[in-house]
């Protein structure tokens, strides 16, 4: 199982004192969380991507070859690339120049999104959403396995099989497809033997069980063997010194944008209650000591048949740089050491 941390670059002001950092220093702090998981030997660092005025990720692939030039060894990837609102030749061609810089260790996790304002920004109606991914997604795996690509669709002038450069340094870019809750999305991904990463910002992992079988059945039948069909999940995460200190340093952040986020969607307010039943052992938040995130990462590996990967999304806490970098170190040296020696059979 590979371990990380998704970040979406967020800069709210901080719930306790209003303090907004500001866009250069919260930049600076979000490169050097990406250097200490290269230190500390996470697996993967996602940058997510929205066009809103909490977040910073709108240009992804930026952040990105910022992070390549700083590190050695994690894997780099979007979470998610809004590919429905993106043109599929400029995300190839952008990855690939990434993967270049990082010599191989760059993915793409494509999906949806799950805010709407990339649609009309870049010129497309939001009813279309689906129809637009699709036809993307099927205009990037080609480019991922054709460099001259003669190619036509509904909502992007034809390749007449021009070259797509520069090519990436790995042979094949891995791409994943990013899903929420919707059974299509689960099915396209088996169908397609994509990779698949669940975002689990609530309820209980159990509650994906019967999708995520739902994508290996599609993969099944479509003729992709079993060990190509990944699952991963990301999950809101965070690791404290106790359980009490990670969810009362996660919880003021985490309540206050999905306080303002759920204005715009009818949501109740967020409170403490709903936080800390999420916290517990059924619910899906990663947060507490090294020990427990442990414990419920290896249930959450039990609960949906096996994981590939799990990302922590530790950005929603807005917190200072020191207990960022500190959840990141014991993430790194002690939670993911632990679980990898369970899952290897090397511990009890």
């Amino acid at each position: 199982m590979e371990i990380g941390i998704d970040s979406f670059a967020a800069t709210m002001p901080d719930p306790e004192t209003g303090r907004t950092v500001s866009p250069a220093d919260r930049m600076e702090a979000l490169l050097a969380e990406v250097e200490t998981a290269d230190r500390v030997g996470l697996d993967v660092f996602g940058i997510g991507e929205h066009h809103r005025t909490e977040f910073l990720d709108s240009a992804p692939t930026v952040i990105l070859a910022a992070a390549a030039a700083r590190t050695r060894r994690i894997r780099l990837a979007s979470a998610v690339t809004v590919l429905s609102a993106a043109d599929p030749v400029r995300v190839f061609q952008e990855f690939a120049t990434v993967d270049l810089i990082a010599k191989g260790r760059v993915e793409i996790v494509v999906g949806r999104g799950s805010f709407g304002e990339a649609y009309p920004l870049f010129g497309f109606a939001r009813e279309d959403y689906d129809a637009l991914f699709a036809e993307k997604l099927d205009l990037l795996l080609t480019l991922r396995d054709e460099v001259h690509v003669t190619w036509s669709g509904r909502f992007r002038p034809p390749l007449s099989g021009q070259g797509v450069y520069p090519r990436p340094h790995q042979a094949q870019i891995p791409i994943w497809l990013g899903v929420g809750g919707t059974p299509q999305s689960f099915a396209r991904a088996g169908t397609l033997g994509l990779p698949l990463m669940v975002a689990i910002i609530g309820g209980s992992f159990q509650r994906f069980r019967p999708l995520v079988d739902l994508y290996r059945e599609a993969g099944r039948r479509a003729g992709h063997a079993p060990d190509t069909l990944r699952v991963g999940v990301h999950a809101m995460g965070f690791v404290g010194d106790t359980d009490q200190a990670a969810r009362d340093a996660f919880f003021p952040g985490w309540a206050h944008m999905f306080t303002e986020i759920g204005r715009e969607r009818g949501w109740a307010r967020a409170n403490r209650v709903q936080f800390d039943a999420m916290c517990g052992p059924d619910g899906a938040f990663l947060i507490g000591s090294a020990e427990t995130v442990g414990a419920k990462i290896l249930a959450a590996n039990e609960a949906l048949g096996g994981l590939s990967r799990v990302t922590f999304q530790m950005s929603s806490a807005m917190l200072e740089t020191d207990a960022m970098q500190r959840s990141i170190t014991l993430l790194g040296t002690r939670v993911a050491p632990a679980v990898k020696a369970v899952l290897a059979g090397t511990r009890p």
